[in-house]
């Protein structure tokens, strides 16, 4: 299992620890599913943060702020207690798992994307994924499905769809996650997701 795959099982297993989530993930679950990529999401308060994102000079709705509010708190435990370059939430709210894992390949630590060292900060992590405002489901489907037809369509053959099951969106990638068959690693892999990036909505980026 690469260094990618575990950081994205890691994820996973904080995530299935918040049944209120709409969506669920699955690390090699069911047929044809691919790794599973747990995403913590927030949206801005009416405080500036770190990063200097002001919601009062238009940041997310309104509504989203008690769901950004307990995010920052994420990522200012993460910071005290784990790496003072934690990167900040995105305006839209959700965390920038690109700069996460890149923070986490420079610095080999894998607490970084577990929500800190024997959960330092795991608490902080369940309560902004618990306040995650609902998701379109059949969106998110769409999405991640235009997605894997972009990576099969440059290069990457063996990414899985995602599938619907159960009301949830089972996410698509490595058919065997656990051997993986997909090195994420590779300049075709690495090239293709560069390329299929934009199909992903906002928040699912890294889910699949």
């Amino acid at each position: 299992m690469t260094q990618k795959t575990r950081s994205r099982a890691a994820r996973l297993a904080l995530l299935v620890a918040v049944p209120a989530l709409a969506l669920t993930t699955a690390c090699g679950g069911a047929e044809s599913s691919g790794e599973g990529v747990a995403s913590v999401s927030k949206a801005p308060s009416t405080e500036q943060t770190k990063d200097g994102a002001d919601a009062s000079k238009g940041g997310a709705p309104k509504g989203k702020s008690a769901f950004y509010d307990a995010q920052m708190k994420f990522v200012q435990c993460m910071r005290k207690k784990i790496n003072k370059d934690y990167p900040g939430p995105k305006l839209s709210g959700h965390l920038d798992w690109t700069k996460i894992d890149a923070l986490q390949e420079a610095t080999g630590d894998d607490s970084i994307v577990k929500g800190g060292r024997k959960g330092a900060c795991t608490p902080e992590m369940q309560k902004a994924m618990s306040l995650e405002p609902p998701r379109d489901t059949q969106k998110e489907y769409e999405s991640m499905l235009a997605h894997a037809k972009c990576m099969r369509a440059n290069g990457v053959s063996k990414f899985t769809n995602p599938q619907l099951q159960d009301g949830n969106v089972l996410p698509g990638g490595d058919p065997n996650p656990t051997s993986p068959e997909v090195s994420q690693d590779s300049s075709t892999y690495k090239q293709a997701r560069q390329a299929c990036k934009d199909k992903l909505l906002d928040g699912l980026d890294g889910m699949q």
